[in-house]
């Protein structure tokens, strides 16, 4: 079998019938041997009748979600090539020449752009304001960003691909995120991806959309953060990093002052924390990406391959032990001080001024060595 054209259902009972009849003529019009498929998700409304009676096989899914509705649809597909689009009547099932076009030129994933700039057309009333001006060119914008996709139209619901990019995505997600994921994975996975435009209409339902847009557009930037360890921890936490550092060495040989405000060793204290939690953000962004790759939810990188022949347990213990010794001397060096005042009261001015940087080098230093022994840890799988 060809084709598989799959619509997600739940309570769809006033459009279905129209979208499974442009689907069938779809079909008998391009001439190829196919299927239109239901994926119902719990339906109540008499929906499937409509669908099976009209000529489409439905499939039942227990598990609630967009997500799930979809992964098993398309795990029940016959066809080498699938559609998949909303049961709602907004994108037109009778014009899939376009995605049969791209799929024989050999195209893995193609997918329907509704955005003007991508030469698609979004028709009155078919889509809210806040979805077409915020929401959709957002997330896009981010996804662009984060990962390097050259989709135009993230989140459009009419969508095309093969069998075998299917299974080399393994999409997990339950919610309405799975768009995003689609396109992430496919992007990371080097997917042969393309867009083609298509007409946005307005919905044939009476009652209101299941989407909602601001907890959905909420799910969707989160799974992006997610996925992307170096937007969501190591660019923030190298800009920490630096930012603190460049403060500290600045105010360590001598208060700073900018017309009638001085900087002095408080400012010091606030720079050191900033390169603190800036290095655990870093981090963080290895471990995440680390687990990721070993869970299978990334493709293997080979940039941390490479790291990790140059990084091993042994240097990463080497460095924190610099740093504690570091460390160490800086915090004795206070003490001595002390003592040499029979220890009684310090001046802040100098004591603060070998402290922090003393402590923030012991603690690195731990930090480093903790972090090294977590990272071999989390190795073992990816070796």
């Amino acid at each position: 079998m060809q084709l598989t054209i799959l619509m997600p259902c739940l309570n769809e009972v006033e459009t279905i019938g129209t979208c499974v009849q442009k689907a069938l003529h779809s079909l008998t019009e391009l001439g190829l041997s196919g299927e239109v498929l239901v994926a119902d998700n719990g339906s109540t409304d008499g929906s499937l009748q409509i669908a099976e009676n009209l000529g489409a096989r439905v499939v039942r899914v227990a598990q609630k979600g967009y997500g799930n509705a979809l992964r098993g649809g398309i795990e029940a597909a016959h066809g080498e090539w699938i559609i998949m689009g909303d049961a709602d009547d907004s994108y037109d099932f009778s014009q899939l020449g376009p995605f049969v076009q791209k799929f024989k030129q050999g195209y893995e994933l193609i997918m329907g752009c509704r955005m003007p700039r991508g030469g698609g057309n979004i028709l009155p009333g078919a889509m809210p304001w806040k979805n077409r001006r915020i929401g959709n060119p957002a997330l896009s914008i981010v996804g662009r960003l984060f990962f390097g996709s050259a989709v135009t139209d993230f989140h459009c619901g009419l969508r095309g691909f093969t069998r075998g990019a299917y299974q080399k995505m393994k999409l997990r997600t339950s919610g309405m995120e799975f768009a995003s994921e689609m396109v992430i994975k496919a992007t990371l996975q080097q997917i042969k991806i393309i867009e083609v435009p298509i007409t946005l209409h307005k919905d044939g339902r009476s009652r209101p959309p299941h989407l909602r847009p601001w907890r959905d557009g909420w799910r969707h930037l989160r799974f992006m953060l997610l996925f992307s360890p170096r937007w969501l921890f190591l660019y923030p936490g190298l800009m920490l990093m630096l930012l603190g550092f460049g403060i500290v060495v600045l105010l360590l040989p001598a208060p700073r002052h900018l017309g009638p405000v001085t900087f002095d060793v408080h400012t010091l204290l606030h720079a050191a924390m900033a390169v603190l939690v800036g290095f655990q953000a870093v981090l963080f962004a290895v471990f995440t990406k680390v687990f990721t790759i070993a869970e299978g939810l990334l493709p293997p990188d080979p940039r941390m391959d490479r790291m990790f022949k140059v990084i091993t347990l042994e240097t990463g213990l080497a460095a924190g032990a610099i740093l504690v010794l570091i460390g160490i001397g800086g915090v004795s060096a206070a003490i001595y001080g002390w003592q040499r005042t029979s220890f009684g009261p310090l001046d802040p001015q100098h004591t603060l001024r070998t402290a922090i940087p003393a402590l923030l080098a012991l603690v690195l230093g731990c930090q480093t060595i903790f972090a090294s022994f977590f990272l071999s840890v989390l190795g073992m799988k990816r070796r």
